[in-house]
């Protein structure tokens, strides 16, 4: 940007000292008014573009930001989402988050089609994410992909859809019109050598935008895609930018360079286990809403630990992706979008508690085949 308003500013002076040129070898005769008024437009004209080409190409976040619920429902492990959909909808929830190496899109679908068919909510009051997997990366096999979610949500479209992990699989045949999957086969690695390292991030964005324009997808983004790819990604130009970058963000993990850059990017991030993922941690790990830290700031605002993670979480103008079972729960959550914003001391308390800690360990998984935030 700063080389771009350089070049810019020499352009301007240029055209200026052109046009004075001309005005000057004019002053023995009067000089037209159309002239000058054509003078002064051409300049206008010139600064103007200047000003918008200074500005990242793409409004994407605050656009998707405006009609995007900050409050979403994961179904991560959600077992009974016959249960606790409807409940959620009741409750005010609008976003739910999907994905099919959750496998179990099949069961969602049939609790947002039972949302539809009691006329709690209409379709366009919903926001329905869900993922592309690995194995469907390259380009054309994209759209095989989306219809297959499609199918299983019992949905024509999806409000967003992101590339949920920046690795490809090996292609996995599969029917797009058969509901629910037999097995487990989409989202087996096999330890890393099912990974397919000759697709790119750039070839599997070129079929997300495919499927935009095919109108079965509203709004493309990603997920877990660190800097490093996202520059490489929008150094291309892509017809379409990201809309979205969906990630793992907590107070343990606050991601704070990758926030600020895709802001300035124009990329909304979304925030998934932003309670440290209580329901998948292992034994020994971390427990996120038992630091003293965020029970403290509950304590003197008589709020919970999970709402202060939200709030910080919101303060930074992420949306969140929660996942809760109780009523109970899922009012708590979704309770935070009526509270006050934390105060600015607290907020600096709980940016000091980062120390990178990923509870979604993709190394685990895949070992030296894709190191993905390394």
């Amino acid at each position: 940007n700063g080389f771009r308003r350089s070049f810019i500013k020499q352009k301007i002076k240029l055209l200026y000292l052109g046009m004075t040129r001309r005005l000057l070898a004019r002053l023995h005769r009067p000089i037209p008014i159309y002239y000058i008024l054509l003078s002064s437009v051409t300049c206008l004209l010139v600064i103007l573009k200047s000003q918008i080409t200074m500005v990242p190409s793409s409004s994407c976040a605050s656009v998707i930001s405006e009609i995007m619920p900050k409050m979403g429902l994961g179904t991560y492990l959600l077992q009974n989402p016959a249960e606790v959909i409807p409940r959620a909808i009741e409750l005010g929830y609008r976003r739910i988050d999907c994905a099919p190496v959750y496998f179990n899109e099949d069961k969602v679908g049939d609790a947002i089609k039972q949302v539809l068919d009691s006329n709690l909510v209409k379709r366009d009051d919903l926001f329905v994410v869900s993922k592309l997997a690995s194995p469907f990366h390259r380009r054309e096999h994209v759209s095989i992909g989306l219809k297959k979610t499609l199918t299983d949500l019992r949905l024509e479209y999806l409000d967003l859809y992101l590339v949920h992990w920046p690795v490809a699989f090996e292609y996995v045949d599969i029917d797009p019109k058969v509901r629910g999957y037999q097995n487990e086969d989409i989202d087996d690695s096999r330890g890393g050598a099912a990974i397919d390292p000759t697709v790119s991030l750039w070839e599997t964005w070129l079929g997300m935008q495919d499927v935009k324009d095919q109108g079965l997808a509203r709004h493309i983004g990603l997920s877990n895609v660190p800097v490093a790819l996202l520059r490489e990604l929008l150094a291309r130009s892509p017809k379409v930018r990201p809309s979205v970058n969906q990630v793992e963000l907590h107070p343990y993990l606050s991601q704070s360079s990758l926030l600020q850059y895709c802001q300035h990017q124009g990329i909304h991030v979304q925030a998934y286990s932003p309670l440290g993922t209580p329901g998948y941690k292992e034994e020994n790990e971390a427990a996120l809403l038992d630091d003293e830290v965020l029970k403290s700031i509950a304590e003197k605002h008589q709020s919970t630990s999970a709402q202060v993670a939200l709030q910080w979480a919101l303060s930074r103008n992420t949306s969140v992706v929660c996942k809760a079972t109780s009523s109970a729960h899922l009012k708590e959550n979704i309770d935070v979008l009526n509270l006050q914003q934390l105060e600015a001391e607290d907020e600096k308390k709980i940016d000091l508690l980062d120390r990178k800690y990923r509870y979604f360990r993709p190394d685990d998984w895949w070992g030296h085949h894709a190191p993905v935030f390394d």
